[in-house]
């Protein structure tokens, strides 16, 4: 897995740099090796220097939480300020951010010894460090089946007085997608501001403020390109003739395109801080959003150590959607950002559109990649083709910066192969200094048969693992001097084999919570075209410019819309009942009607795809939904052995766990189950509500994980009118074979079926 994929934030020509270094994965840890694995670390520091802390308190007997004396309380915790503060303002120079909508609290710049004494004043709770988290459409609509004037675009109404949150590198305001022709004005519920001057926002564009430290007091431009990205897939307008150096033709339009949308920038070029992501969710649970994406995270963490968890539960309790990305760190077990129940985690899949470039060998031999960059004038002549990493240096291998100097590939195609922490691009510049025609670049071995369309410096193609292994094949055993060139064919649109899950998406298990399964859904987030701040190819002057970039921060706006359009024709409808929605409803099987597949173009487990694909018309008509209230997650929490200081931080309510029935992680009224399987059999109840026909009958139908049984009762649930709840349990009962096989896990599911619905809840069994 390279770099730049991991950034995510692939700056089409200019992204020879990425935001955060990651490692080389490999897919060699097991699910039992990742659930041994990962505990959340904290770095000891020098005790007397400085650093931003996330500071909870106790709230104050008698004091507003909406009031000003709520910053005397937090500033009584803070050392004499020694430094003035800036002119014209009255704020303690240590405060970084004060909180008052989803945790009482503040972040400011401490010592370890000062925190220390903090911890001996009254009110106090806890103080951590913070972490730095990183950032993790023509065609995509119509691909999940969304149609102007047709079913959930038309029962949405286009999503149609939903505010829709977006956390990221800040917006491109003038960009033509964020137009707000067609779209109403905000509800008068709306409390948000514009930091941007003139008539920039609009009645699409409400909202934008700027909460990152490492750009104080300039305004939410986006510098990046990310925000501007995630921001017109979620939610914007429609816009024709987009395309990227002329491929992927179409009108560009988000999922929600008369949704309204509130920008909070918390990222730039170094990152994304904890303490200003969790302000900008305070701001936006204060503006009265309705749906927050956050195409962003940290890794697995203990959710009240966690500031998206946090503030996640606060806008679960205000009815508010939480969408995040799942991470880039797949194709490993155990890599998943984000994994609250509250939240809806989001893993990345293709689509069936490819923007095809054809490596050709001088033997015929012809082997299908990927490219956005497709030169009409490149020479269709075989040139001479190297592979600089045969001798075995990596450096070489991976065309790394430099490495190719002193190494001839003039007027050659250069064989570079994938990861090394070398951006993708960046290889092609590589090749490019150094006077090469045109790049192949290969996949390894975890990426498989996962390839990504980039807008690369030279003529190039990426293609597959296998393929790779073929043309390194050639280039060492060819009798004659061996020779290659670049066909391009432009975009086609018809892979029967989408969606498949890309290699880059985290997987599972669950780390912070093994009892529920995660990633929730997959959607679109492979080579996903929208709104760019500027020209990738530097050939026009408009404002209407696109770009093709992939990552599970692709996948997670997609499904931030599609729950604004749920939003939008269910109002009625909590946060859990959407997710809920949408993953009952989602496919298993891809548009040539076989199981999804992954990367090795095997099966996809269930820790790669969670409940399955995204179907948002199916998800508008579930016909039942495992509902939750947010003071359901109090039991669970307990069952977690977190302490009552623990709870009480996350739902930022006096707990005292000793007083709350407690329930076991798979017990939640969570639409899947995941369990970890001895001896013992396992009983868990749900409770379903219908949202279909009033007089209805459902039968269950099952397909146990293997080496287990599965009992459910009752076998048939009726009802009699809309909103009437039903309750079943389901015994899970190992049999011969479970944990003695050498299989890790299994997978199943219970599905129950009328004559109009079918609800499908996927099963994880993990055997211990």
């Amino acid at each position: 897995m390279d770099a730049s994929e991991k950034c995510i934030v692939f700056e089409a020509l200019l992204c020879l740099v990425v935001l955060v270094l990651v490692t080389n994965c490999s897919a060699s840890v097991s699910v039992s090796e990742a659930l041994a694995k990962k505990e959340l670390t904290v770095e000891e520091d020098d005790q007397n220097s400085l650093h931003t802390y996330i500071v909870f308190a106790e709230k104050p007997n008698g004091v507003s939480v909406q009031s000003g004396d709520l910053s005397s309380w937090y500033e009584s915790f803070l050392p004499a300020a020694t430094t003035t503060n800036a002119v014209g303002s009255n704020k303690h120079p240590r405060l970084v951010h004060e909180y008052q909508n989803v945790v009482i609290g503040f972040a400011a710049k401490l010592s370890g010894e000062e925190v220390k004494e903090m911890e001996k004043k009254k009110g106090f709770v806890s103080a951590r460090k913070q972490r730095v988290f990183s950032l993790q459409t023509t065609h995509s609509p119509s691909f999940l089946g969304l149609n102007q004037n047709l079913g959930l675009w038309k029962e949405s109404k286009l999503g149609n007085g939903v505010i829709v949150g977006l956390l990221d590198t800040g917006i491109s305001p003038d960009h033509p997608s964020f137009s707000d022709e067609g779209v109403p004005p905000p509800p008068a519920k709306w409390k948000g501001s514009c930091e941007f001057t003139g008539a920039v926002c609009n009645n699409k564009l409400i909202g934008a403020k700027n909460f990152a430290t490492q750009s104080p007091g300039e305004l939410p431009f986006d510098e990046e390109g990310h925000g501007t990205h995630t921001s017109s897939t979620a939610a914007g307008n429609f816009v024709k003739g987009a395309n990227v150096f002329g491929n992927a033709k179409g009108t560009a339009v988000g999922m929600a395109p008369y949704a309204h949308l509130a920008i909070y920038k918390v990222c730039g070029s170094l990152g994304c801080s904890e303490s200003d992501i969790l302000a900008a969710l305070d701001a936006a649970v204060g503006d009265g959003v309705d749906v927050l994406s956050l195409s962003l995270g940290g890794g697995s963490a203990p959710f009240y150590a966690d500031s998206i968890a946090i503030g996640a539960f606060a806008a679960t309790q205000k009815g508010i959607f939480v969408s995040c990305s799942a991470g880039n760190e797949g194709p490993d077990y155990g890599t998943l950002s984000n994994e609250a129940p509250w939240i809806l985690t989001v893993g990345a899949s293709t689509i069936d559109r490819k923007i095809k470039a054809v490596a050709q060998l001088g033997n015929g031999q012809l082997f299908e990649g990927e490219s956005l960059f497709q030169p009409k004038d490149f020479t269709s002549t075989l040139l001479p083709l190297v592979y600089p990493g045969a001798n075995g240096n990596q450096s070489l291998a991976f065309c790394a910066p430099g490495a190719l100097k002193d190494f001839d590939v003039q007027g050659k195609v250069v064989v570079c192969d994938r990861g090394g922490d070398i951006g993708r691009i960046a290889k092609g510049q590589e090749v490019k200094s150094a006077g090469g025609a045109a790049m192949i670049l290969t996949n390894q071995k975890p990426d498989g048969y996962s390839t990504l369309a980039d807008a690369h410096v030279l003529p190039a193609t990426h293609v597959s693992y296998v393929a790779g292994l073929q043309i390194k094949s050639y280039y060492e055993t060819s009798s004659a001097p061996p020779t290659a060139t670049i066909l391009f064919k432009g975009t086609v649109i018809g892979d029967s084999t989408a969606p498949a899950i890309t290699s880059f998406s985290s997987r599972g298990p669950n780390l912070a919570s093994n009892g529920i399964l995660k990633p929730d859904i997959v959607g679109p987030g492979v080579s996903i075209l929208a709104a760019w701040p500027f020209s990738v190819d530097n050939s026009t002057t408009s404002k209407a410019t696109f770009n093709i970039i992939s990552g599970t921060s692709m996948s997670c706006p997609h499904l931030s819309g599609i729950a604004a359009l749920l939003k939008s024709s269910h109002p009625d409808w909590s946060p859990a009942a959407i997710k809920s929605a949408i993953m009952t409803t989602a496919d298993t099987v891809n548009l040539g009607g076989r199981p999804l597949v992954d990367e090795k173009a095997s099966p996809a487990d269930i820790f790669a795809t969670g409940a399955g694909h995204v179907n948002p018309s199916k998800a508008n008509h579930p016909g039942l939904i495992y509902d939750l209230q947010p003071e359901d997650y109090i039991p669970y929490l307990c069952g977690l052995n977190y302490t009552d200081q623990q709870v009480s931080t996350i739902v930022q309510t006096s707990v005292k766990c000793s007083d709350v029935t407690i329930i076991p992680e798979g017990q939640l009224n969570y639409p899947s189950f995941s369990l970890l399987l001895g001896s013992e059999s396992q009983t868990f109840t749900r409770t379903v509500t219908n949202v279909g026909e009033a007089s209805s009958t459902y039968t269950v139908e099952i397909f146990a994980p293997e080496y287990t049984g599965i009992s459910v009762n009752p076998g048939t649930i009726t009802f009699t009118e809309v909103n009437q709840k039903a309750q079943y349990t389901i015994e899970i009962i190992p049999q011969s074979g479970a944990g003695t096989s050498g299989k890790d896990f299994s997978q199943g599911y219970v599905k129950w079926v009328s004559d109009k619905y079918s609800v499908r809840s996927q099963i994880s069994v993990i055997y211990v």
